[in-house]
């Protein structure tokens, strides 16, 4: 348990947002959103934030402008709700590849990358699978496993690393809140 209990009980974690990173499906919403509750902190997605900035869906948003006018837009509004105090961020699952993004992201934000199975995080993409740009082609599985072995090595640099397989939310959150009190931890030896 962490000697400092009060900074997971909803005072801000050193002043610090949390930015959940990862592969689309692995639940950075949900988690974010049960994590936040949790930590008595307020949640944001950032795809939910662009989509109310643009006025356009994630998916139309691709179609109409490409993804790199789409990865800019996103840099900004993370940028932006960073910057409004303690957080917890669910992010879009390219937004921690771009360099400048990535950097806002880690230098603002503990990162957590959640990390699942593929065939967890298929399965979960498959439900709301019209909605993910990046796998609307003939073979869905076979672009999401470019994206696994493209991305990995850059969710690797995120601060911290939590198995977010078929286990429960609840399990998921807890570990994550166990990575956090341990990195807080060694943070203050």
């Amino acid at each position: 348990m962490c000697a400092d209990r009060a900074a997971l009980c909803g005072a801000p974690i050193g002043g610090r947002s949390i930015s959940l990173v990862g592969l689309m499906g692995v639940g950075k919403t949900t988690i974010g959103r049960r994590l936040a509750k949790r930590l008595g902190m307020r949640f944001f997605d950032s795809d939910e934030e662009i989509e109310k900035a643009s006025g356009r869906t994630v998916k139309g948003y691709f179609q109409s402008h490409g993804e790199q006018a789409f990865r800019a837009g996103e840099c900004r509004v993370i940028t932006r709700l960073l910057g409004g105090g303690p957080i917890v961020l669910g992010t879009g699952g390219g937004a921690f590849i771009p360099d400048a993004t990535r950097a806002i992201l880690s230098e603002n934000s503990i990162t957590i990358w959640l990390k699942a199975d593929f065939d967890t995080n298929m399965e979960r993409v498959n439900r709301k699978r019209e909605k993910r740009p990046l796998l609307d082609v003939d073979d869905p599985e076979a672009a999401m496993r470019a994206l696994a072995d493209a991305r990995y090595p850059i969710y690797a640099k995120a601060h911290l690393c939590v198995k977010a397989g078929a286990c429960s939310h609840a399990t998921t959150v807890g570990r994550v809140v166990e990575a956090i009190e341990e990195y807080l931890e060694a943070s203050d030896a």
